[in-house]
């Protein structure tokens, strides 16, 4: 997965990759590989070269806000951008006529669906809960609409870019 991350005024190129509890992380052309383990939500543990390091990261209420990071003693403010998500989009009001397609970024099981096919949804509103590298992550509406169709079940295993419910 490929990522770009803005803390404060500098931006930085992320590429991830997970294979296990280990993951291999290149973060401006540095590579580092380091076990992970998420003991709790909000929570990640790190070990890289024999030391352990505690994490925590503040969920977010909307898509698109910061992270509140905390290392230690250090804290950051980290927002994260998906460069594929933005290829393409003119804008928020793209979406606003037609069909959203809600897709998975990675592969993973999805956890919950948390609305029925016809039922009414709000922009930002969650809509199926998919679990990828043993983080759960929420997929919200792009757009007010209605759920055209859902294409999948609970307990099922997903790949990036599946298309999992359409938004009318």
């Amino acid at each position: 997965m490929k990522l770009q991350a803005e803390i404060g005024d500098t931006k930085h190129q992320i590429e991830i990759k997970r294979v296990g509890e280990m993951v291999f992380a290149e973060i401006d052309g540095r590579k580092y590989e380091v076990e992970a383990s998420q003991p709790e939500p909000n929570v990640y543990l790190l070990k890289h070269e024999n030391k352990v390091y505690e994490i925590f990261v503040s969920p977010n209420e909307k898509a698109g806000e910061a992270y509140q990071v905390r290392a230690g003693t250090h804290e950051l403010e980290i927002k994260l951008i998906d460069p594929k998500r933005l290829r393409g989009t003119s804008g928020s009001d793209e979406l606003a006529d037609g069909v959203a397609e809600i897709k998975t970024a990675m592969p993973g099981k999805v956890v919950r669906i948390l609305v029925e096919k016809g039922a009414e949804v709000k922009k930002g509103e969650g809509v199926v809960v998919v679990e990828a590298m043993k983080m759960q992550n929420e997929l919200k509406s792009p757009k007010d609409g209605i759920v055209k169709d859902i294409k999948i079940e609970e307990g099922a295993t997903v790949s990036a870019g599946d298309i999992l419910v359409w938004i009318e």
